[in-house]
């Protein structure tokens, strides 16, 4: 079940970088939710290829069709298939990658799972699998929204070594990330992230960033201590994203250096609940949401694939030198929005639908 994700709300990615096709089934999403192409498509937009100079030029135009589990518009209870065509295939560019693997690349560990792997792209480890991931999370979205008022808003806090200062999380829009190519909210940051991608990408090299993401108006209550915590679902979800290699909620790492006299968050009556006054905690308190927003990032390595010469082996063990062709992000982080956003609202109504059958299961 390595493909599939989630427990209540379940998804079911499927499809290679340069295959047919990619696309999900979403199974357990609840009946009567008013549902169409158009629901899901604005994510999948804002996730395509070719969407500015900051990124892989491959020109897809993601267009999503709805093959099961929708009928006049509302949502059946029953599994919603999902598929999104690869049109702008090019499995001719990785002939010269077929004998060897590529630096920090999974060429080499699905081999050595599989005994085979795809031999254009990165098949299933391709970024291009976060397709479904996208879809599927627009549809949990939009049922988290609907039937609780949650926002989820991602934005790009870092690129290489440029951060930009943290916006005010409580208000910010995804109209605001959107306004400039990079994702940065602060104008400033934007335009020195851009240059810092463009002169990779002059340079025929990558660059990783960091993606934060909050979300608003999930209840408190959310999460199944132990092994089920929310963040650690959370972490979970991001960490499965292709090139992330971190994951912090809260105060995260920067909380370690603060005593317990600094970094607790002292409880509050604000509109009509308890409340903290600080949100340290991101939300999330004993596994369990607490009311406030969820506050995480995500860290992005650099893409693995670029374009200048890397030494490596081949597959028989004889050394060789390896430049990589294709289309490829210098930065993934940009278009990493979406999907940090999709994998959260994946979390989220996972842990909704479970705390609702908690409760109906409760003695009145």
């Amino acid at each position: 079940m390595s493909s599939t994700f989630g427990t209540w709300f379940r998804v079911t990615t499927f499809g290679e970088s340069h295959g047919g096709g990619v696309g999900c089934v979403v199974d357990g999403c609840p009946p009567r939710l008013p549902l169409s192409e158009a629901d899901i498509q604005p994510q999948l937009d804002r996730r395509r290829p070719g969407q500015s100079d900051l990124a892989t030029p491959r020109n897809e135009a993601d267009r999503v069709t709805i093959l099961s589990g929708v009928e006049h518009g509302l949502t059946l209870g029953t599994p919603i298939g999902l598929l999104v065509a690869n049109r702008d295939t090019r499995p001719a560019d990785y002939g010269a990658m077929r004998a060897a693997p590529r630096p920090s690349h999974a060429d080499f560990t699905y081999l050595a799972k599989y005994g085979i792997h795809a031999s254009s792209g990165g098949g299933r480890s391709s970024a291009r699998e976060t397709v479904g991931r996208v879809a599927a999370g627009a549809i949990a979205e939009l049922w988290l929204r609907r039937r609780f008022g949650v926002e989820i808003v991602a934005w790009v806090a870092a690129i290489g070594e440029v951060a930009a200062p943290e916006p005010e999380v409580e208000t910010l829009t995804r109209a605001q990330v959107d306004a400039h190519p990079t994702r940065c909210p602060d104008a400033a940051a934007a335009e020195a992230m851009a240059a810092a991608v463009r002169a990779a990408r002059d340079a025929r090299d990558s660059i990783g960033g960091v993606v934060a993401c909050v979300c608003r108006g999930v209840p408190a209550g959310w999460g199944e201590p132990v092994f089920e915590k929310l963040e650690a679902r959370l972490a979970q979800a991001m960490l499965s994203i292709p090139a992330t290699k971190g994951f912090e909620i809260g105060s995260g790492f920067e909380g370690t250096r603060r005593r317990g006299s600094q970094h607790n968050d002292m409880f509050v009556w604000k509109n009509g609940r308890l409340g903290t006054a600080t949100n340290r905690s991101g939300g999330v308190q004993g596994g369990i949401s607490n009311g406030e927003p969820i506050v995480l990032r995500v860290a992005f390595k650099p893409p693995a694939t670029i374009g200048q010469p890397q030494t490596t082996a081949r597959f028989d063990g004889e050394p060789t030198v390896i430049e990589a062709g294709g289309r490829h992000d210098p930065c993934v982080v940009p278009r990493a929005v979406p999907i940090v956003e999709a994998m959260a609202a994946l979390v989220l109504a996972d842990a909704a639908l479970a705390q609702l059958a908690r409760d109906g299961a409760s003695p009145r």
